[in-house]
């Protein structure tokens, strides 16, 4: 459809009421091209932001922005957490409930005693490495796996002000990290695997026993012991895999990491987290907590807990729409239907707007009337990043 590029002068909503009033869209439209006013007549009036390709602008359209000398403000892509946060949790809440549910589940599973596998005498020579202290502390797992990616998503909330996203990364992240605990814990209490400094934890002073049976006779600390039946899968690697996948995710749909333009230096961002991941999982059996196979187990289980919990939110990071998650384009479809907030001005400051062909047949708005809006790829790119777009 061909269009034309406009640079309006400052054009009163009364002037324009006149116009309306008294002209068809074909002279209106003539009557718009060629006004022009001089920018003294207007000091101190609203300059409002530039658009880009709107079309079928025709005179209801029209009437409904200028009528009564008020325009009417359309922000395209900004969902704020204080308007539209508590409705968004409260639409979630058995989502957060089930939250609470695994986190209590989690809590449980600590606490009960493993299976206690049989141990041989024969088998102590896989589990007589040295105790040492966990390089990455378990405390820290939380900070890393799940208070991080949350500063990376509170940052892109913060640039594109889109509450469906910070909420849906959360929740998402929540729910990727807890399963992926449920799940690793679970397994650890029914496997029951010894860890690989085993028989230090059995026998802290050096001296082995044996039943009957030839199974260990442990004299350490219960406590000790108790950990030594928790070998597979890795939690460490599990945790950092779910939380840190899930940031990769993120980070190769907001980025784009799969738009076909060839920038391979985009992967060095995404590749971040899961190399910290890695290095977690490394550090591991360098402290000889887990075996190589339990840290292989745990970073799998990780990393397909925290694809299908991302998936649950956002495209897939190849989409075309993979920057934004699913709830944003369906509110973003509900508000353009909507009603719009109005705000009052004196005069109005029309630059650069695209008017289409008025010999273009225009089609029929919704019952607010409003007209459809067609974005080119300047005006998506600001919906992405959250940028303000107003009709005037």
């Amino acid at each position: 459809m061909k269009t034309t590029i406009l640079n309006f002068g400052k054009i009163s909503p009364k002037l324009v009421n006149t116009w309306l009033m008294k002209e068809n869209k074909s002279q209106l439209m003539d009557r718009i091209m060629n006004y022009r006013t001089s920018s003294t007549k207007t000091a101190g009036c609203t300059y409002l932001r530039k658009l880009k390709n709107i079309s079928a602008l025709d005179l209801p359209f029209l009437r409904n922005m200028y009528q009564e000398g008020r325009v009417r403000e359309i922000n395209i892509g900004t969902f704020y957490l204080k308007s539209h946060g508590t409705k968004l949790a409260r639409s979630h809440m058995y989502d957060w409930l089930i939250l609470v549910l695994l986190a209590l589940i989690e809590i449980i599973l600590n606490i009960i005693n493993p299976f206690y596998r049989f141990v041989g005498k024969d088998m102590m020579d896989d589990l007589k490495y040295p105790m040492k202290e966990n390089t990455v502390p378990v405390w820290s797992v939380p900070l890393y796996a799940v208070l991080l990616p949350i500063v990376v998503f509170t940052f892109v909330y913060l640039r594109r002000r889109d509450v469906h996203d910070l909420h849906h990364a959360i929740l998402g992240l929540l729910f990727a990290v807890l399963i992926t605990g449920v799940l690793t814990d679970a397994i650890k209490d029914a496997v029951g695997r010894p860890r690989p400094n085993f028989f230090w934890r059995c026998f802290p002073d050096g001296v082995d026993a044996y039943d009957a049976w030839g199974n260990v006779i442990c004299h350490g600390e219960e406590k000790e012991i108790k950990e030594g039946h928790k070998s597979f899968p890795s939690g460490h690697t599990s945790w950092s895999f779910a939380g840190l996948g899930f940031l990769a995710l993120y980070l190769a749909g907001k980025i784009k990491v799969f738009d076909r333009q060839g920038h391979v230096a985009k992967l060095c961002i995404l590749f971040l987290p899961l190399l910290m991941a890695s290095l977690v999982a490394v550090s591991r059996v360098d402290d000889y907590w887990h075996h190589w196979q339990d840290v292989f187990a745990g970073g799998i289980l990780g990393l397909v807990v925290a694809t299908m919990c991302y998936l649950q939110f956002f495209p897939a990071p190849y989409h075309s729409e993979g920057w934004g998650p699913y709830a944003y384009f369906r509110a973003l479809e509900a508000s353009s239907l909507g009603p719009r907030v109005v705000r009052p001005v004196a005069e109005v400051d029309m630059q650069a707007m695209e008017i289409p062909d008025i010999n273009q047949q225009s089609r029929q708005s919704s019952s607010h009337g409003f007209r459809q809006i067609s974005l080119s790829n300047s005006q998506q790119h600001d919906v992405e990043f959250g940028k303000n777009v107003t009709f005037v």
